[in-house]
């Protein structure tokens, strides 16, 4: 009996070890087949993931992921159909989209037909009764995720172009990539300020700058193309230079690569007609460029300023003011820069003949509150006013003749009498009607009044003659002018108490500037 228990026990022990054992081999067998396959049989990477997907911290773009446009280029000289097939060599599968403004004459030698170019679209931005609007946007052929702008003459050569590209994006973590060319002047990067209530534009150089606003040189641009939505106008000419203002208006960051680059094609443009040639339609584009995006005044960053408004030969940048309230004052805006510059000259002429002709004159209403608060023309103001003793007319060659019918001194300023009552008006020319307005007073009891006064303008009012006796003066415009005495007082009865502290639109009722500024 104790021989059969002691053989029970014995095959017990032997089975359960006959299975640890099959299930140590059925482990260690899993384990082999999982480390086999890893080592062996590499996951291949799929073409159409997305392009978000990371390996190693590193941007994996695909041929999928980028669009390529070619914007800067022109018609009459360009090297377009080598470019594409630079592109097409390397990345057969890249879409390419080159836009133009109208269909291009001579036509590019590129079939888009054949099969090869089945990826490449010429996009004609011009309204053609036939083109639905669809299908003359470029932003509605732009596929995947990102957009690599390139100027003409280009050359793909190395087929790791995107991954280097994908890399160095994802390492400089801003909005956009600024990619230079081998063999050519430096790119070099500037900032730039816009302040849009002054019309006004700056560039500045930057010695280092971890990011910029501008980049200058030749060099192309990857972003995503998300960003294009941002702006109003991605392509318009001349490009990259319009693009980078609307870019930098939305605090848009550039960052200029230092690891991937292009390579150049064919030079272009050597002749001297074609420089030329070049040159005018760089500066139609550029003046069309400023006036469109409402900038009249570019400060270079060679300091040169060039100037978009309106001169002296072409008429004034705002139409006739209703009820006290430009125009640009509803759009957010102050007076155009060039109007202050025409209205400064304006005013100096006119200051310089009534001193030669021993005119006693002040500065009136606004143009005195102006002077007190800033020595200059308040920014949004139109005209500059005067006031001249009435007697002194006379003194005045210009004013006496003007009395009868407008006349055209030397320098061609405009004196004339004011149709809109008994005062004088000395226009910038016979084109451009930025004016100053002389309003003769006479003292009746002791108080300056005149003959013609403006509802809608409170601070229109009788004052008395103490405040010219004696006359004083204040700097304004960059020179010194006559004006009342006692200015504080002499304000605050025109225009009320506190005046010179708390600037106001001319009619807060249709537009007030503290609304304004706070966004209401």
């Amino acid at each position: 009996m104790r021989i059969r228990i002691a053989k029970l026990i014995t095959f017990v022990v032997l089975l359960l070890n006959v299975i640890a054992i099959y299930f140590i081999w059925k482990l260690l067998s899993s384990r082999t087949r999982v480390k086999t396959t890893n080592t062996f049989k590499p996951i291949e990477k799929d073409t159409s993931v997305a392009a978000d997907t990371k390996d190693e911290g590193n941007l994996l773009l695909t041929q999928k992921d980028v669009t390529v446009v070619i914007r800067a280029f022109e018609e009459f000289e360009n090297d377009i159909p080598e470019t594409v097939r630079s592109i097409l060599s390397v990345f057969k599968d890249l879409n390419v989209v080159i836009v133009c403004d109208k269909p291009l004459y001579p036509p590019l030698q590129l079939n888009t037909s054949l099969p090869y170019y089945r990826n490449v679209k010429i996009i004609n931005l011009l309204p053609i009764l036939s083109s639905p609007l669809k299908d003359r946007l470029p932003i509605f052929h732009i596929k995947g995720k990102y957009v690599l702008f390139i100027p003409d003459s280009t050359r793909f050569i190395s087929k790791s172009f995107l991954s280097d590209l994908g890399d160095a994006y994802q390492r400089q973590s801003q909005d956009i990539l600024a990619i230079p060319f081998k063999s050519e002047k430096s790119a070099t990067c500037l900032k730039v300020k816009i302040e849009s209530r002054e019309w006004t534009i700056r560039f500045n150089n930057v010695e280092y700058a971890d990011s910029c606003d501008y980049v200058s040189g030749r060099h192309a641009l990857f972003m995503n193309n998300e960003i294009l939505y941002k702006l109003s106008d991605p392509f318009l000419l001349p490009f990259p230079k319009a693009f980078y203002i609307q870019a930098a208006s939305n605090n848009l960051n550039v960052k200029l690569a230092t690891d991937v680059f292009l390579l150049s094609g064919q030079d272009l443009y050597t002749s001297h007609h074609s420089k030329w040639k070049l040159q005018q339609l760089d500066r139609e584009r550029t003046k069309a460029m400023y006036t469109g995006l409402q900038l009249k005044k570019v400060v270079k960053e060679t300091g040169v300023t060039e100037w978009y408004g309106c001169r002296r030969d072409t008429p004034r940048c705002f139409s006739t003011v209703l009820d006290e309230t430009p125009q640009y004052l509803y759009e957010g805006k102050w007076t155009p820069p060039c109007c202050l510059a025409g209205l400064r000259k304006v005013a100096r002429h006119v200051f310089h003949q009534l001193e030669r002709s021993g005119v006693r004159y002040w500065l009136e209403g606004g143009s005195l509150l102006g002077a007190m608060r800033s020595a200059d023309i308040l920014p949004w103001d139109y005209d500059i006013d005067i006031g001249i003793y009435k007697d002194d007319i006379t003194r005045c060659n210009w004013l006496q003749r003007a009395s009868s019918k407008p006349v055209s001194d030397e320098q061609g300023y405009i004196w004339e009498k004011a149709i809109e009552g008994e005062f004088f008006r000395v226009q910038y020319s016979s084109v451009n009607r930025l004016h100053v307005d002389i309003f003769p007073f006479y003292s009746r009891n002791g108080t300056m009044t005149k003959n013609t006064w403006f509802k809608t303008h409170p601070q229109d009012r009788e004052f008395p003659e103490h405040f010219l006796k004696p006359l004083s003066s204040i700097e304004f415009i960059g020179r010194t002018v006559s004006s009342p005495n006692n200015i504080h007082d002499f304000l605050e009865l025109k225009f009320g108490e506190g005046v010179i502290e708390n600037p106001e639109y001319p009619n807060p009722q249709k537009l007030s500037i503290k609304s304004q500024l706070n966004g209401n």
